[in-house]
């Protein structure tokens, strides 16, 4: 394979096939951009492919977690993985490591490879795997996804910024959600993890230009690709002063910015079924995205999106108890707790989410 690009002729041919043969990649999380990252690297022929994940094979994830299959649900991901890639490309060495990446492990994990791919998808991960890369001096190409629109750049390259540079400190706690929480096009995360393999197989090769220094946006939805410049910050503490000299306790850092919510209670949804066909007075707030109202809610409720609780809070009734949910409970434990901090006592979330009551309750509910 061969291009020209200002004169300079780029090919892969037999020795670049063999710098692939020679190099390694590890894919931190076999999800939505794990899945293609991971497919593409084992096809091009990238002698060792690490796969980490401590999580397992679910159905309502194939419709962006490719990498896997219906027959391998309830099977580690990172076996599902191996089996598929293996079966790709028996000449690759897999290696499934079934774990969650963490302060203790993650240097340890990284160090044997030469590119480090970031698939995961929530902010305490994102700043571990940018640390940690940066102290090792690996590459890391990283994408993310929400929704219809996607991002993604090379950190830890000399002279590039890192996570950091471009997101100095995490929201607040519960204020984001995640994929799974709020929705993302099935094929967008196909579209970024190979914009990943290609960053790593270039960096491997060591041909053409990389993102770093660059953050490509992709908005699905009118078919947009841009990139706009990001610069290396002096200050950061990561590649700039480099005084981060160790690995920090991310989950409690990324939860230090808001104050210790209340305790907030947990109503099982067979209770709250239990409640309503008693007719008690409860109040039922649904604060998922109207269009995950349009594909299943629970009978009574009301729909106020997170985004627009706050503007929303003076029309509930604090002297009824509440309760409130969201597809699995992490939205809803955010709402929840604001609804606290502004002085409703009578606040629950829905365990679970409506995903549990789909399960425990209402089991013809429409799954998503």
């Amino acid at each position: 394979i061969g291009t020209v690009q200002n004169g300079t002729t780029f090919s892969v041919g037999e020795v670049g096939q063999a710098k692939l043969r020679a190099g390694s990649v590890l894919v931190v999380g076999a999800g939505g951009l794990g899945s293609p990252a991971a497919l593409y690297l084992a096809a091009a022929g990238v002698g060792t492919l690490g796969i980490i994940d401590d999580d397992v094979v679910e159905l309502t994830n194939l419709q962006r977690q490719i990498l896997h299959s219906s027959d391998g649900v309830g099977v580690a991901k990172t076996e599902s993985a191996r089996r598929r890639l293996a079966a790709l490309n028996p000449q690759v060495n897999v290696r499934a490591i079934d774990n969650r990446v963490t302060s203790a492990n993650a240097l340890e994990l990284f160090r044997p490879f030469d590119v480090i791919i970031d698939g995961t998808d929530n902010f305490a991960t994102r700043y571990l795997v940018n640390d940690a890369c940066i102290l090792l001096g690996k590459p890391c190409v990283y994408a993310s996804v929400l929704r219809f629109e996607g991002q993604s750049t090379v950190f830890g390259l000399p002279s590039a910024p890192c996570y950091r540079c471009l997101f100095p400190s995490p929201p607040p706690a519960g204020s984001v959600p995640n994929c799974s929480e709020a929705g993302v096009l099935g094929v967008l995360p196909g579209l970024l993890g190979v914009v990943q393999a290609t960053e790593a197989l270039k960096i491997l090769l060591g041909i053409g230009e990389s993102l770093a220094g660059r953050l490509l946006l992709v908005d699905a939805l009118r078919m947009r690709f841009r990139t706009i410049a990001i610069k290396k910050d002096p200050s950061c503490v990561a590649c700039g002063t480099r005084t981060l000299k160790q690995l920090q306790d991310y989950d409690s850092w990324c939860g230090v910015r808001r104050p210790a919510p209340p305790v907030i209670r947990q109503m099982e949804p067979t209770t709250l079924h239990e409640r309503l066909l008693k007719g008690e007075p409860v109040d039922v707030i649904d604060v998922r995205e109207p269009w995950e109202w349009g594909v299943a809610r629970i009978e009574g409720a009301r729909l106020i999106p997170l985004g627009t609780l706050d503007d929303m809070i003076g029309t509930l009734d604090p002297t009824r108890d509440t309760v409130l949910y969201c597809h699995h409970g992490l939205r809803s434990q955010a709402a929840a707790d604001r609804l606290a901090e502004a002085g409703y006592s009578r606040v629950f979330n829905l365990a679970g989410g409506i995903e549990r009551w789909r399960i425990d309750v209402e089991p013809s509910m429409r799954g998503y």
